[in-house]
């Protein structure tokens, strides 16, 4: 097992790099540059001059050579692009994705900023997505066919078909005051008063701003999981040890969650994989729709912006920790079945 985890971070590097290269390549040969942008703004503020006139391309504005080249160099385009990439990969080492140019910050700490909103929903979310999905499988496997299975499978088909955005645009005509009740605020992590609140009131607010951007969160997940629990926990009981099980006379619900449950969880760990992922997860969306400023707003809002650092600073932690949710699934894996074996 040691060998295989070792040979996996190994490919790692190449897989990483074969990543970033391509994106990093497609973002900078694609038009509409930072200088571009910035030679906009130049135009409507009145700062661009009228003599010495060279044009920036397509809809720019036009300034002088030295204005043109101080901000090459001011974004680093005064470089090759090969060149540009590799200064981006050596600093990858040290996790200095440079400046944001929207911000004006260092990328990591823009990206910190917005890191705890994600961060908050993602583990919310996994964790009640688990929560639900499991024993209502099981509980769907053992009554199959029943007037329970039946039920739940019509509003688990329902649901799915329910985009997450058009759930959150109902949940708030309904329920936050849009034209029927007003029992949930609109959007934000918490109250206008929050800092006047006490450690409790804290809690129940935060809790209280949480449940309509949780339910649409969980909307698409906890159903599919919920169906692939119950069709595997359904192959488990057909096979043979299950009928040995039940012929030397166990009770049902022995057979059921000591010996057939282990091994129905081995399809669910698969996205034990996406953990890691979930600290950079985001919904644009939503995160619109409830007014959450997190990763996923700030992705949207950088690639409008032609925020180059920020884009590949997002990318490249993204993947890193796609990367290494793979080898904690085949982890997994084995911790759920130890006659895996990875060699």
């Amino acid at each position: 097992m040691f060998n295989y985890i070792l040979r996996r971070l190994i490919l790692m590097i190449p897989t990483l790099l074969g990543i970033t290269l391509v994106v990093f390549f497609i973002i900078n040969l694609a038009p509409g540059s930072p200088i571009e942008q910035q030679l906009q703004a130049l135009k409507f503020s009145g700062s661009a001059e009228s003599s010495g006139e060279v044009s920036s391309g397509s809809g720019a504005a036009t300034v002088t050579n030295e204005v043109l080249e101080a901000l090459k160099k001011q974004y680093g385009f005064d470089k090759p692009v090969y060149e540009r990439y590799w200064i981006w990969l050596k600093n990858l080492v040290v996790l200095d994705f440079g400046e944001s140019f929207t911000y004006e910050e260092e990328v990591m700490d823009v990206i910190i900023q917005k890191f705890p909103v994600s961060l908050q929903f993602g583990i919310a979310s996994l964790i009640l997505s688990y929560l639900i999905s499991i024993p209502l499988g099981v509980f769907k496997a053992i009554r199959h066919g029943s007037k329970f299975d039946f039920i739940t499978s019509f509003i688990l088909f329902v649901a799915y078909s329910i985009p997450g955005f058009m759930l959150a645009i109902v949940l708030i005509v309904f329920l936050a005051g849009g034209s029927f009740l007003d029992i949930f605020p609109i959007g934000g992590l918490y109250s206008d008063f929050y800092d006047e609140m006490n450690t409790w009131e804290r809690i129940v607010d935060r809790a209280y701003h949480f449940v309509l951007p949780l339910i649409c969160y969980t909307i698409g997940s906890y159903t599919t999981l919920t169906l692939l629990m119950k069709n595997s926990l359904m192959d488990e009981i057909k096979k043979d040890y299950v009928r040995t099980a039940r012929a030397k006379g166990l009770a049902e619900n022995v057979v059921y969650f000591k010996h057939a449950l282990r091994n129905a969880l081995i399809p669910i760990v698969t996205g034990i994989g996406g953990f890691l992922g979930i600290f950079f997860a985001g919904s644009l969306l939503l995160e619109k729709i409830f007014q959450l400023d997190g990763i996923g707003l700030l992705g949207f809002n950088s690639v409008l912006s032609r925020d180059y650092n920020v884009i590949m600073g997002l990318l490249a932690i993204q993947a890193l920790l796609m990367l290494i949710g793979n080898i904690l699934s085949d982890i997994a894996y084995v911790l759920v079945d130890p006659r895996i074996d990875f060699k």
